[in-house]
């Protein structure tokens, strides 16, 4: 298995981070958890969008997460 073309993750780091609390991880793993960022990520724009941010910044972070 290879990584994603359009990956959202950066492989070195979150193998970086599962190696240092002494964890392996695979590739097939790191393609879920990039797959998954990337449906985080689709969701907080929608509540954006639904929230009528036009930026998003930190004050307005819980409008993202969904924290209405």
């Amino acid at each position: 298995l290879r990584l994603q073309a359009d990956s959202m993750l950066n492989k070195k780091k979150v193998k970086e981070i599962f190696h240092s609390n002494d964890l392996q991880i695979n590739t097939e793993a790191i393609n879920m958890l990039d797959d998954e960022v990337k449906r985080l990520l689709r969701k907080w724009a929608k509540n954006c969008k639904d929230g009528n941010i036009k930026r998003l910044t930190p004050d307005l972070m819980w409008v993202a997460k969904g924290h209405y």
